[in-house]
């Protein structure tokens, strides 16, 4: 029985498409200062991450495999105070402060002899603030990295 699910395991890795893009994300200097500044430098890697994962997501759907993807996050607004805001303001509420949030991101796709074959500069923010209700920290920068994701992917394909 384990001969067939190692056989199993090797003819699926086999079968699967090679995905080689290499996704370089990172933050502005002036964006950097903020999370130094405000939010808090461990708000750096989940933000990266979850740019990184949706773009991923979306140039996998989508068929494209750049050979390398630069990525940039000029700027992002939480919704709710971040855990160093809360800390560093005791009259902040984690649950009930709310603000409008969003994000601004720049992505560059290149092909595997270096050159450039799609470039992006997006931005969202929520301009209502009744739709934020009940939402996570990062819930209006999330929806701009998806809808950076799709315009990105499209752009590329």
């Amino acid at each position: 029985m384990r001969r067939i699910l190692i056989a199993a395991a090797g003819l699926l890795t086999l079968s699967s498409p090679a995905w080689a893009v290499t996704v370089e994300t990172g933050v502005s200097s002036d964006f950097q200062k903020k999370l130094e500044d405000d939010y808090g430098v461990r708000e750096t890697k989940y933000l990266t991450e979850a740019l990184t994962s949706k773009v991923t997501e979306e140039l996998a759907k989508k068929g494209v495999d750049p050979a390398r993807v630069v990525l940039t996050i000029e700027d992002a607004r939480p919704n709710r105070p971040t855990f160093t805001q809360v800390s560093d303001t005791p009259g902040l509420d984690p649950m009930r402060s709310l603000s409008i949030g969003g994000a601004k991101v720049i992505g560059v796709a290149y092909d595997e002899h270096g050159a450039k074959i799609g470039e992006l500069t997006y931005d969202w923010y929520e301009t209502d603030i009744r739709n934020v209700v009940g939402v996570s920290t990062w819930h209006d920068a999330r929806w701009a990295f998806d809808r950076f994701a799709r315009k990105f992917a499209k752009e590329v394909s």
